[in-house]
């Protein structure tokens, strides 16, 4: 046991001196830890300023001012008090940190225009590095006294006029040029961060809203900007520009950077900012563009190949990325485990439930609980390996394998099969294995007596693919953040635990089916007939997304006009019936009167089989209401770049949809959403375009890649500068009243 504590003794020794090691590459040089500066004041003085990095600080009595000019003298130095630190060299000490000004008040003759100053500083950084006491000189232009007045007499009229002088002078002073005004300096502060600072001139400020931070496409290959906070200002309402915050004095904020590139190398930084004098005159908006060398970094946090700007909030899949990267394992599986039960409420679900209870059910007589239980586990465990699997794969490749799984040919292949299914549900014939391979089965398990968990497994499996859910916020973010780390085990287990947080909806229907189905009866055959009929159902819903809507609102007619007949609808009740056989043929005349309808919308040439007589009931519409939503087409990074500046120079944002035929959210997003006449008013202010992204060949994959994209439906937007506001984006199918209420947050 003694030498156990010895060597964990050693172990944390060692551990602490390499955490305590001071690396000189990382400190920085004392004239970027202490910036100083001087300006004069309209009375003829002057004032210094200091700004500090962050992790460094100034000692109060080491700041000492001599003049270096015979003909003028310091008359008295105002310095702010600082706070108190206690410091192992020198005691209790008042240090100064972020920033300091001090006023000089000169003694000076009136014809002196020119002053050399000499400041003297010293300062330490925290991690217990102090530098030696530092001079710098100061040559500073100050402006012209006018003499004094020598005349004894009094004139109330000079003096008025002396007066009016003063206060127009307020006026007449020259505004200082935008570099004055606005002195910006960046810095890097360690070799994931950027320290970005603005001195701004006493009576000029800068707009918050106006800030915007690039990186070069050359930088951008392998350093992006994250997330950045810029402190908040004072809130005030511009005639030019609306609600702005206003930033006055100093500014500072770090900018936080992902790197691929761990080795020592350059990157070129362009900071776009606007802002005033208080006087009532707005600079234009200016940009300034440095060169920073980053160091030797020892980890590396890749991120996606576009060089956007992230403002202070995030878009939910951004967010959720953080989390993986932030959170415990544990708490990120419960986190996905959440994710996968909120998407099993999507659309896109929905279907997964007809199959599984139509496998349920087409066993018949010999279901149970148990059976039911464990049919239901097998078609969830399979869905969810198959996300996993797919999903890991296509995070590492770049693929979206979900598209190649909806080409047209796979859609006829699968509809072809669902319609097998329900054929057999209707008697036409039995779907089984052969007798011998049963036999063999039976001898190895009476468990798996007709093979049917491994039945439910693969149609586990097919379901995933073909009506598994389109691209989600929390499916994107998982897939975003293999590709991005490689960090396979807890990106597959994310997938893994939401694919199954998606079935355990369906595991109480499947096991709650099993315990309320009588073990036998005529109605066993009347629920296969039913899920017979939405077997046929699904198949249609999956053909929606390769024919012609025409033919979908046919095939919906049919499905509704045909079972009724079989429901007798058209044959009278007899004077003595039941009650069940009254509520089918309620049902039936819904069913038969629904198709009636979807036969005449289709006439009239509308395809939404859920608003068949669209356009019919009032007769007349407003054609710009009803008229649907109209797109430009992008089919390449060029083209989206050229539609851009073309918005840029009309002063309009850019709404950028991605959507593909075989992407049912974005059909939803498109019926229902973009096309409802809210939406479409909130959005005639923008250039609306559209990435269809349906053939996934190389243009449409560079486009979702450029994004950190999986697959649609994905909307974005771009403000004036052409910039996309990562926060903006909506990932999904979203309601109408909830995007437009993301609109006015625009």
């Amino acid at each position: 046991m003694y030498y156990f504590k010895f060597i964990f003794t050693c172990f944390f020794i060692l551990v602490s001196l390499s955490a305590n090691a001071l690396d000189p590459d990382e400190l920085l040089q004392a004239d970027q830890a202490f910036k100083v500066s001087a300006v004069t004041t309209k009375d003829g003085n002057v004032k210094i300023s200091w700004l500090i990095a962050d992790g460094y600080y100034l000692y109060r009595k080491k700041i000492s001012f001599t003049s270096k000019t015979d003909s003028i003298r310091i008359e008295r130095a105002d310095l702010p008090a600082g706070k108190i630190k206690k410091d192992p060299n020198f005691g209790d000490m008042e240090v100064y940190r972020h920033s300091i000004k001090s006023l000089l008040t000169l003694k000076r003759p009136a014809a002196a225009t020119t002053f050399a100053l000499l400041v003297k500083h010293q300062g330490c950084a925290d991690a217990g590095l102090c530098y030696p006491p530092q001079r710098t000189v100061l040559n500073i232009n100050l402006p012209a006294i006018n003499a004094p007045q020598t005349s004894d007499s009094f004139n109330p009229l000079d003096q008025i006029s002396k007066g009016l002088g003063q206060s127009l002078a307020l006026f007449s002073d020259k505004l200082l040029p935008a570099d004055e005004a606005f002195q910006f300096f960046a810095t890097i502060k360690d070799a994931h961060t950027l320290n970005l600072q603005w001195r701004i001139a006493d009576g000029y400020y800068l707009y918050r809203e106006k800030f915007n931070l690039q990186l070069s496409s050359d930088s951008a290959i392998d350093t992006q900007l994250l997330s950045y906070d810029i402190p908040h200002g004072k809130a005030t309402h511009d005639e030019a520009f609306g609600d702005v915050e206003l930033l006055y004095n100093n500014l500072s904020f770090n900018v936080p950077l992902a790197r691929s590139n761990t080795a020592e190398h350059e990157i070129t930084l362009t900071a776009k900012f606007q802002g005033c004098a208080e006087r009532g005159v707005c600079y234009p908006p200016m940009q300034k563009t440095v060169n920073l060398l980053l160091p030797v970094s020892s980890t590396a946090a890749t991120t996606s190949p576009l060089a956007s700007v992230k403002k202070k909030t995030e878009s939910e899949q951004d967010l959720i990325v953080a989390s993986l990267q932030q959170d415990s394992f544990f708490l990120t599986l419960l986190s996905f485990l959440g994710f996968g039960l909120l998407l099993a409420f999507t659309p896109c679900v929905f279907p997964m439930i007809p199959i599984l209870s139509g496998i349920i059910v087409g066993h018949g007589e010999n279901i149970t609980h148990r059976k039911a239980f464990f049919l239901s586990l097998s078609f969830v465990l399979a869905s969810a390996i198959t996300y996993t699997v797919f999903g890991v794969l296509a995070a590492l490749f770049g693929s979206n394998l979900q598209a190649i799984f909806q080409a047209p040919w796979v859609i006829y292949l699968f509809s072809a099969i669902f319609i097998a299914l329900s054929l057999s549900m209707f008697g036409f014939y039995n779907l089984e294995l052969p007798k011998s391979l049963q036999t063999r089965l039976q001898n190895t398990s009476n468990k798996h007596r007709d093979g049917s968990f491994i039945s439910a497994a693969v149609m586990g499996v097919l379901s995933s693919l073909i009506v598994g859910p389109c691209v989600a916020a929390p499916l994107a973010a998982a897939l975003m953040y293999i590709g991005q780390t490689g960090d396979v085990i807890l990106g597959g287990s994310a997938l893994f635990v939401m694919g199954f947080g998606m079935g355990v909806p369906l595991l109480i229907i499947g096991a709650s089916a099993g315990s309320l189905l009588p073990k036998a009866g005529h109605w066993l055959n009347a629920s296969k007939i039913v899920f017979g009929v939405i077997m046929l159902a699904v198949a249609v819903w999956m053909l929606e997304r390769v024919i012609a809507p025409e033919l979908t609102m046919l095939f919906w007619a049919m499905l509704c006009i045909i079972p009724a007949i079989y429901l007798r609808v058209l044959d009278p009740l007899p004077e003595i019936d039941s009650g069940w056989h009254k509520l089918w043929k309620g049902a039936g005349v819904i069913l038969l009167a629904y198709g009636v309808l979807i036969l005449i919308g289709l006439s009239a040439g509308n395809t939404n089989p859920l608003l068949p007589l669209k356009g019919l009931a009032s007769g007349s519409t407003n054609p710009q209401q009803e008229a649907p939503i109209e797109f430009k087409r992008v089919a390449s990074l060029a083209e989206l770049d050229q539609k851009l500046k073309a918005a840029s120079a009309q002063g309009k944002w850019v709404m950028l949809d991605f959507y593909a035929d075989w992407c049912i959210s974005c059909k939803e997003m498109e019926a229902y959403t973009l096309n409802n006449p809210d939406v479409k008013q909130a959005l005639s202010s923008f250039v609306l375009l559209q990435a269809d992204v349906t053939e996934n060949n190389d243009q449409d994959k560079a486009l979702l890649k450029a994004f950190d994209l999986i697959g649609p439906p994905a909307i974005l937007f771009f403000n004036l500068n052409q910039q996309e506001q990562s926060s903006a984006r909506v990932i999904g199918y979203q309601e109408a009243e909830a995007f437009l209420q993301h609109l006015s947050q625009l």
